[in-house]
Order: C-alpha cells, then structure tokens, then sequence
C-alpha cells in the first residue's frame, strides 16, 4: 500500500544517490596525505679556535719540612722548630704572612723492616708540614727558593706559574675563536651560494690549561735558576650560522 503523495521509486533512488555522493567524498577526505614536517632551518656549523699567548705574573711555591723522632711528640717538636725557621726565611724575603698557608700538615708512624714471624715493628713517627707560598713578584721565586733551601726546607712539591686575571686572557681567546668561526663560515657561504645570517647558538669546549707544575729539587747549592716563560692559553668554539639562499 503507497503512501499518499508518496513515490516509492524516488525515496529509494534519493537514499541510493546520497549514500553514493557519501561513499565517494568519505574516502577522498580520509586518504589525504599526511602535511609534511618542516624543514630545520639552513645553517652553517663551524669550529673557531682562538689562543692568546702571555706571560705569568706571579707564582706558587709547595714546600716544607718533615722530620722524625722516636715518638710523636718529639719529632712534631722537630717539625714546629725547623718550620719557625721556614717562616722566619719567608718574612725576611718579603713575603707576607697571608700569602703562606698550610696545605697539608701529618704524622705517621714509621715501622722497620719485616721480620720472619713477627709483626712490623714501631721504631719512629713521621712529621710533614707543607706550605703553599705566592711570590707575587714573579722574578724573586729563585730567591725565595734559595731562602728556603738555606732554612733547612727538605721537601718541595712544585713551582706553579700562574695567572691572577684567567678570565680577561681567555676573553681574548674566546674573541679570536669567534672570529675564526665566522671567517670559516663566511668562506662556506660564499662557496655554496647562501647569504649568511646571524648567530643561531654558540658552544664552547673547555679551555686549555696553562702548563703543569714543575718540580724543584731542594739540594742545591747555588742560586735555583727560574724561567717564568710565556703560557698559551687556547679556546674553542662551535658556532652554528644562519642562512638564505
């Protein structure tokens, strides 16, 4: 039975022709590419390398005594009197008593040779003082050197040149590294075409350092002959650059 008004023919070809209409947009909307991700921006990436070479203006000194006796006390006694005359030395060299400071100060029993089926037996203690000394007038460290040895100082761990303002030397580099850099990267700019731009970022490496400590031998006899020298003191720097084409 037909509704009134009704037309069984075209409701059922209208439901047909939207369900085709939908089974054709669906899919196409559905099987669109995927937007691609956005491309990192051109840069150039270079090393710089920059070193500045100067002379140290003052230096440390490691010295001291050590001493032993039968007990601790005794060689602690020892150790106290021959460090009086250590510092008495310095006072006389000019140095002053801030720049003198204890850096490692110990007492150590001593024990003798093994014997066969015997425990080590205790037969002295050990007393070592060390002090660290700045010589800040950088051409008096073999004088200070010949006070000491002639005070009866019978250890000396090392002479240390070194520099009172590390960072103002290493601007210096750091300014050369960057230079270096930007030469290097203007170099490549120009070879392949590409305006360079400004500084995306700037990486730096630990800074070299100075020269190691030099060991003193505390026999001599004659004046220590000291050559400061000069120290290189380098910086690099990995700086990534900008670029158009």
């Amino acid at each position: 039975m037909a509704l009134p008004g009704g037309n069984r023919n075209g409701t059922t070809g209208g439901v047909a022709l939207a369900a085709c209409i939908l089974a054709l947009t669906v899919p196409a909307w559905a099987q669109q590419p995927p937007a691609p991700p956005p491309l990192p921006p051109a840069r150039i990436v270079v090393s710089g390398e920059g070193s500045v070479t100067v002379a140290p203006d003052y230096a440390e000194i490691t010295s001291g005594v050590t001493t032993q006796a039968k007990t601790a006390k005794e060689a602690t006694d020892a150790n106290s009197k021959a460090m009086a005359a250590l510092d008495a030395a310095l006072q006389n060299a000019g140095i002053a008593p801030n720049d003198v400071q204890t850096v490692r100060f110990s007492v150590a029993p001593v024990y003798g040779p093994p014997q066969p089926n015997s425990a080590p037996k205790l037969v002295a203690f050990s007393v070592s003082n060390q002090v660290g000394i700045k010589v800040r007038q950088i051409g008096r460290v073999g004088e200070v050197l010949d006070s000491l040895i002639a005070a009866g100082a019978t250890d000396a761990g090392s002479v240390q040149f070194l520099h009172s303002d590390v960072s103002k030397v290493l601007d210096r580099a750091r300014q050369a590294a960057m230079a270096d850099a930007r030469r290097k990267a203007e170099l490549y700019a120009h070879a392949a075409g590409l305006s360079l731009g400004g500084v995306a970022w700037i990486s730096e490496l630990p800074p070299s350092a100075p020269s190691p400590p030099m060991s003193v031998r505390m026999y001599a006899a004659s004046a220590v002959p000291i050559s400061p020298g000069e120290d290189t003191l380098r910086v690099e720097v990995t700086v990534g650059f900008n670029v158009a084409h």
